[in-house]
């Protein structure tokens, strides 16, 4: 189907071009949801910009849009209002007629796009020999919503897992660890995960402090890079014993990822250096190999380079990303590239894709971008951590989310007298817990920071996970009181809005393919999260005032119809953000 907002923009384009002539066919009407509903459904608020181009009143402008416009079987007839805004009133039948297409496919009304782009998604990417903390929370779950959206939309997308699984820590790690726990480097899981952890912290530590150890580690590293036999093996058990653990995380959090680490572009590395120093933009500073940029300063006011070559000669970060930002455009035949990482990065990536261009790595049919976010913070608004001052870890996040949840259900059993298996129990506080931590952070813009509260993300009502799962619930409740089969509702059936509610309820109904798109354009998860929430209001403000079971003919079915599309749109909606519904809560 397609969406109103494409049906009214082809609208005011042929109405320009029969007004002003063949020039203003590409001119964007700029029609949007309308700012005040009193005023109409949608206004479209181009007068105002042409009239300084065609030297008349904005109104006068308006007046000659709406003259040529051929809108009769979507809306009311336009309005003018303030300085030239012409304000939309949809009609009721067209509502209705679009509604009942609606329901009748499958797919919500929503296209596939044609010809679909091949669209690398890079998040999550934890390190090896390190656990899964709050930090990979928010590139974890941003990540996978990105990635559902774009898949439903029918680009073929493949979901990168980009961990660091080389480097000097490992040097650091093997030269410690065959001094203190030498099975570990030869036997699968000799250790557990929090205990190489912890080792991990205690190889670090030496290593800054003991210039003997350091040098031993360097050395461990060259010959880990070499290939020597031993030193793969060692790091292949620790890859192994960490990508394991990883697993559990994204099994939890029903993420699907496709690993390739950093080591994976390790063979590239100096192709890279070789491309740039063919291209001339290489020169030597201190010893490194740089690429100076443009718009990038040290705090003196110096350009600042983006080293890709240590004066040791070992690679970096930025040499890894070049290697991959080229692999995934040569052989992988990407044309979108979203890289979702902490802000914090956001330098590292205007420098890599400067570079990419200046090398000439990435053409102009490739699009790259940075999608940034901020940071989670405890309810004292500093960074979040444990009471021992420690990073939280995922696992004990999520363990602790369900807790809540837990509590929270077996509270409200409680108090209405509910008996319910303990299968169920389980169920539902894993279900609540695991999506109230994704819908609280998917809900906010993910560039700004938030505060992380179980109390507000296990709430009942307002914009969190469960009070959209007790909507979606209470529809279903519906079908299950008034034996309703959806599948046999019978044949020629529409739907009838007449009660103001219900008006409200099928208009948004229709805004569903515009905010998927919003997503696709902007990359902001939290757009899909309000309009579920304001869906979910419309629902229950519709519920109270429009009787359903108690309705007659054909007011019932045409009210069952609205249920039903409205738990589809909601089922739909929360499983792009990585969110299973509940039949019962």
């Amino acid at each position: 189907m397609t969406s109103i907002n494409e049906q009214l923009i082809q609208g005011f384009q042929e109405a320009l071009v029969k007004s002003f002539g063949e020039e203003f066919k590409e001119i964007d009407p700029q029609v949007t949801t309308a700012r005040d509903l009193r005023h109409g459904d949608y206004q479209a608020n181009i007068a105002l910009p042409l009239a300084k181009k065609l030297g008349k009143n904005p109104r006068e402008i308006a007046q000659i849009i709406i003259n040529n416009l051929s809108l009769n079987n979507i809306c009311e007839s336009p309005t003018i209002g303030g300085p030239g805004f012409i304000n939309l009133r949809l009609k009721s039948s067209y509502l209705e007629s679009q509604l009942t297409s609606l329901y009748q496919n499958q797919r919500l009304g929503i296209k596939k796009v044609e010809n679909a782009d091949k669209v690398i998604v890079d998040f999550s990417s934890p390190n090896i020999a390190k656990e899964m903390h709050v930090g990979h929370l928010r590139s974890t779950i941003i990540g996978d919503c990105i990635a559902r959206t774009l898949e439903f939309l029918g680009y073929d997308v493949l979901r990168l897992n980009h961990v660091g699984d080389w480097g000097t820590q490992f040097g650091m790690l093997i030269t410690y660890l065959k001094e203190v726990y030498p099975d570990a480097l030869t036997k699968a899981d000799a250790l557990e995960i929090g205990d190489l952890v912890n080792f991990y912290k205690q190889a670090k530590k030496r290593f800054d402090e003991d210039p003997k150890f350091q040098e031993a580690a360097r050395d461990a590293v060259v010959k880990l890079q070499s290939g020597d036999k031993e030193s793969l093996q060692a790091w292949q058990l620790l890859c192994d014993q960490s990508r394991r653990e990883f697993q559990k995380i994204y099994d939890r959090l029903n993420v699907q990822l496709t690993e390739r680490g950093e080591s994976f572009y390790n063979p590239y590395l100096d192709d890279v250096i070789k491309a740039l120093d063919k291209q001339g933009i290489l020169e030597k500073d201190q010893g490194a190999q740089c690429v100076f940029l443009e718009g990038f300063t040290n705090k003196s006011g110096d350009p600042l380079p983006l080293i890709v070559q240590k004066s040791d000669g070992g690679y970096n970060y930025a040499t890894t990303d070049l290697a991959a930002l080229r692999y995934r455009i040569k052989e992988d035949k990407a044309k979108r590239i979203i890289y979702v990482t902490d802000a914090g990065q956001s330098n590292h990536f205007a420098q890599v894709f400067q570079v990419a261009e200046k090398a000439n790595f990435l053409p102009d049919t490739v699009e790259v971008t940075h999608v940034p976010f901020g940071l989670v913070k405890g309810e004292d608004g500093k960074k979040l951590k444990t009471r021992s001052g420690e990073t939280v870890k995922l696992k004990d996040l999520l363990d602790e989310a369900v807790n809540y949840a837990r509590k929270d259900l077996e509270n409200r059993l409680q108090s209405e007298e509910r008996q319910e298996s303990a299968a169920f129990i389980n169920h539902v506080s894993e279900t609540v817990g695991i999506s109230a931590v994704k819908y609280a952070d998917l809900s906010q813009n993910r560039i700004s920071d938030y505060i992380f509260s179980y109390d507000k993300m296990l709430a009942l009502q307002g914009n969190t996970a469960p009070y959209m799962l007790y909507a979606y619930a209470r529809i279903q409740s519906i079908s299950r009181e008034g034996n309703i089969d959806y599948e046999n509702l019978g044949e020629n059936i529409t739907i009838l809005l007449k009660e103001e509610t219900e008006i409200e309820l099928g208009k948004y109904l229709l805004q569903l393919s515009e905010t998927i798109k919003e997503v696709e354009k902007t990359l902001l998860p939290n757009r899909l999260c309000d309009y579920l929430y304001e869906l979910s209001k419309k629902f229950n403000r519709f519920y109270e005032n429009c009787p359903v079971l108690k309705s007659d003919e054909p007011v019932k079915t045409s009210r069952l119809l609205l249920c039903d599309l409205t738990a589809r749109t909601l089922k739909l909606g929360l499983s792009l953000l990585g969110i299973s519904v509940l039949e019962r809560m």
